[in-house]
């Protein structure tokens, strides 16, 4: 087998759940082999580098291998190696970090988790900054 199709492998190498999530994605342009927008039909050879678009960040991958089946979690690094920069693992780890912050407005109020962690940082803040201490008189 010296081809497959991108959106096969990406569903054979456990990058999606589904091999239609996977061709969706490419259909929507969120996949690209070696820079180049990819179709769902279009072929992998070894040694491309795919690059697959899952907001907030963009992984890439190299293929290692071909394969038509999906395989187990554990035999997932003998078809691919992850070259996904590092910083592309720091903008997660910032949106993780401040996902309360980024509430869309709407979207209703906080949850129990959010509110714990809105309750820490404003415990955290510096002794002459409380955000709720108003014994100014406006009058």
């Amino acid at each position: 087998m010296a081809e497959i199709r991108v959106d096969k492998w990406l569903w054979a190498v456990r990058i999606f759940k589904t091999r239609s999530l996977a061709t969706d994605a490419c259909k929507k342009n969120r996949v690209s082999i070696n820079g180049t927008p990819a179709k769902p039909a279009r072929t992998l050879r070894l040694g491309d580098v795919v690059s697959v678009r899952k907001p907030p960040i963009e992984y890439s991958f190299r293929v290692l291998g071909l394969l038509n089946n999906r395989v187990g979690a554990k035999l997932v690094p003998e078809y691919m190696e992850n070259v996904t920069p590092r910083e592309q693992y720091e903008i997660l780890e910032l949106q993780r970090l401040s996902g309360f912050v980024d509430r869309a407005k709407g979207l209703g109020r906080p949850t129990k988790k959010e509110r714990r962690d809105l309750d820490q940082f404003a415990d955290d803040l510096p002794s002459g900054m409380d955000l709720f201490d108003w014994d100014e008189d406006w009058d």
